[in-house]
Formats: structure tokens, C-alpha cells, sequence
């Protein structure tokens, strides 16, 4: 193994595998000894090895600010690309935040940080997609600028304007509903399979879920259903939820409204990243309560009444 300390000094990410063992051959190892250090290196899995055509598609701010992203996606997940997988999933993602609470703008403003390839958020027209997080950068990568599908109560701002611009509407990968208790608008969604994640920051009460699977699993319907078997003025709350004036106080402070934000982004990073299988709250909602500050998870089954199984 001698030299195999200058041969880890080549290891800075700025040579591809060929260039390393040129490298490594003009400091006098072994081309055969150092592709063997090589070899073990990536088998216990110490290699980040980001492929070229990911490296160089991303324009040089950009692979700066998604570094710190793509590290922690990486050791997270145990990728030995560098989180090149990651990215590639997350740049083909759209993503819809409807609602301008304060945890839906910040939503917004995460998911692009994140790396999220075309987030759209449909507040009021002063609500920008990143506008949450200061000096968030836009929706980074190609697919920026092009809308997700229309979706009827959907419509936002930026979306009408991209639709103008010619550009092809998008199906979101996600619509997240943030603070809405429009009920028209999660059975729109169902319908046309699209699925949706709740989260709401109010009453001193944050929830996060579920994250809906049109026809697979428990969708807000089953939840109202079960609530109101449980608790017959359910009903009249909802009504109450649903006529909630804008300018009415939601008993949000900025730590709840950002823990929600935060929890809701990584529900939403798992579904996009790995799958169903990685989400907390398909069939469930985490929930906390001030001022405990401390998550619990309820698990909601799908209601034999709802129509949601056809």
C-alpha cells in the first residue's frame, strides 16, 4: 500500500477515475495497486463518485449552492454518486404549494433551496415561489418557467403566466395544501390521481399529513368521515375552517409556522426521493401540540363510506 496516502490526496473531486490513476502513476505507485485502493474504496462505500454528465450539467453557482444538499442526501441515503440520483429526481419534480401562510411560503422557499426542479406556489400574486427564505434563489433548472397542469381552483399566478408563455403544462408531482380547507380542492385532486400533502400551522397546533395516494390510501374525506363519527359537531368545525376570513389571526408564531414548514419539506423530500415507502404520513398525520413542541403520530385508517376506494 505504499503511497496510497498521496493517491486519498487525489481524491479531491476534481479528477475523473482515469485522471487519478495517471495521477497517481506520475507520483510512482502501481496503476494496478492504486485501481485495487480504488476498488476497495468504493466497495466499504467511501467514494462519492458523482457521474461527469451531472457535474457538468449543472452550472457552477448552482452545484455550489446544492452542494451542502446533495452531501447530506448522500450520507443520509448511503449514494455513492454524491447525491447525483437525488438531484436528478428532485430536478424532475414539480411541486405545487397552494395556500400564502406563513408555513406554506416557507414550504416554497425550501423546496427550492432543496433543489426542487419547478416549484409553484399559488398565493396571492405577491406570493413568489421562494420569496419565504431570504435571498432563496428561483426554481433552479431547466424545466424553471414551465407550469404544472392545470388543475380546476388550482390556477395560480405564475402558473397562468407560464401557460401564456407557450410552455407545456406540467402534471405536479406533489401538490402540497397548506392551511386550505377547501374541500373541493383535495376531491379535484383525487380525481385525477394527483397526490396531495396537508399541513397546516394554527391554534398553536401544527399538523403534517397525510401525504394522499388517490385510491390507495385514507384521503381528508376518510378523516373527516372517522372525526366525525368520533365527534358529531366535527361538521360545523369544518364549516367553521372552511368561512375562516383571510384577515382572521391563526395563532401561528414564525417557530411553529417554520417547525411545520420544515417537517412538511422532509415528507415531501421523502416521497420524491425514495418512494412511498420512505413517508411517515401516508395514512397518518404527525402532530404537535404548543407547548410541548413534540411530534406524535395518529394513524387514520380509509372509511368503509368514503368514496375514495372507486
Amino acid at each position: 500500500m505504499r503511497g496510497a496516502a498521496g493517491l486519498l490526496r487525489l481524491l479531491d473531486g476534481s479528477r475523473d477515475r482515469v485522471q487519478v490513476l495517471a495521477a497517481a502513476r506520475d507520483l510512482g505507485m502501481d496503476p494496478e495497486l492504486a485501481d485495487r485502493v480504488l476498488a476497495l474504496l468504493a466497495a466499504g462505500g467511501a467514494l462519492d463518485d458523482v457521474p461527469v454528465s451531472t457535474d457538468r450539467a449543472l452550472p457552477a453557482g448552482l452545484r455550489a449552492r446544492l452542494a451542502p444538499e446533495l452531501a447530506a442526501a448522500s450520507l443520509a441515503h448511503g449514494d455513492a454518486d454524491g447525491g447525483a440520483r437525488t438531484l436528478a429526481r428532485r430536478q424532475a419534480a414539480c411541486v405545487r404549494v397552494h395556500g400564502a401562510s406563513r408555513a406554506g411560503l416557507w414550504i416554497a422557499g425550501l423546496l427550492t433551496a432543496e433543489g426542487i426542479g419547478l416549484v409553484i406556489s399559488t398565493g396571492p400574486a405577491t406570493a413568489q415561489p421562494g420569496q419565504a427564505i431570504p435571498d432563496a434563489p428561483a426554481a433552479p433548472g431547466p424545466s424553471a418557467g414551465q407550469p404544472c397542469t392545470g388543475i380546476p381552483g388550482l390556477a395560480g399566478r405564475p402558473a397562468a403566466q407560464s401557460a401564456r408563455g407557450g410552455h407545456p403544462p406540467r402534471r405536479p408531482s406533489l401538490v402540497i395544501l397548506a392551511d386550505c380547507h377547501r374541500r373541493e380542492l383535495p376531491e379535484t385532486l383525487c380525481r385525477d390521481r394527483i397526490p396531495h400533502l396537508c399541513a397546516s400551522a394554527s391554534e398553536a397546533i401544527g399538523v403534517v399529513g397525510p401525504l394522499v395516494l388517490p385510491g390507495r390510501s385514507a384521503c381528508l374525506r376518510c378523516l373527516d368521515l372517522t372525526r366525525a363519527e368520533r365527534d358529531p359537531a366535527w361538521p360545523l368545525i369544518l364549516a367553521q375552517l372552511t368561512g375562516r376570513a383571510a384577515a382572521d389571526p391563526a395563532a401561528c408564531d414564525a417557530v411553529l409556522a417554520a417547525t411545520v414548514a420544515a417537517q412538511a419539506t422532509a415528507q415531501a423530500l421523502a416521497f420524491i426521493d425514495r418512494g412511498p415507502a420512505a413517508v411517515a404520513v401516508i395514512g397518518g398525520t404527525l402532530e404537535l401540540v404548543l407547548p410541548g413542541w413534540e411530534w406524535r403520530r395518529r394513524t387514520w385508517p380509509r372509511h368503509d363510506r368514503c368514496g375514495c376506494r372507486r
